[in-house]
């Protein structure tokens, strides 16, 4: 139900601009309708506490895991994919659990990952995870989210091959080079237009 709000959101904007292109409207008329408000109305941001804790324990860009929540599940709690991803960051029951393990979650049940705060904080976690393995590398860890660890691997150690990271022109899946690039787009608009939220800039 949110995305359907903000969607419809991000339509009555397109629409008001184009009206203002068009000469159809005055821009005056829509003042309001500033950079930093289409971006907000676009790209909102909810939880902002939780993704700065997990962000400051799992020492990861706060804006990072914004994006990766906006386009994972545009920030809909409830959001389930056909694999049986969960919730905000789409975390996997077989990876929480794994997760719950290793940070000692005795408690932890599939259910728990529709809580935010369990869900952004496992996410941001196996996040850590794909950035260590990959020696910080934005691009790879981001990929390794979304499509595993090994076949990036591949994809690494090719362009490795070649002296160099890797780029998302070399990642072989459509939909992951989609998603990398959404996300990097995603971060810097989180960092731009949330800094006092996420950074605490002022």
């Amino acid at each position: 139900m949110k995305l359907v709000i903000r969607l419809a959101l991000v339509a009555i904007v397109l629409a008001a601009l184009a009206g203002v292109v068009s000469g159809i409207v005055a821009p005056e008329t829509f003042a309001p309708l500033t950079p930093a408000w289409v971006a907000r109305t676009v790209y909102p941001l909810e939880h902002e506490n939780t993704i700065r804790a997990a962000a400051a324990k799992n020492h990861v860009d706060p804006a990072l895991v914004a994006a990766m929540i906006f386009v994972e599940s545009g920030f809909d709690e409830d959001a389930r994919s056909s694999q049986g991803a969960v919730g905000l960051m789409q975390v996997l029951p077989d990876t929480a659990k794994q997760i719950a393990h290793e940070t000692g979650g005795s408690d932890f049940e599939v259910a728990d990952l529709q809580d935010p705060n369990v869900n952004v904080r496992y996410g941001t976690y196996y996040l850590r995870r794909t950035l260590d393995q990959f020696d910080g590398d934005t691009v790879s860890a981001v990929a390794a989210y979304n499509a595993g660890e090994g076949v990036v691997q591949t994809w690494a150690a090719a362009a490795a091959a070649q002296g160099r990271s890797l780029r998302t022109t070399d990642i072989a899946y459509p939909e992951t080079r989609a998603y990398v690039d959404d996300v990097l787009q995603a971060r810097k608009i989180y960092r731009e237009t949330y800094a006092r939220e996420l950074l605490g800039a002022d």
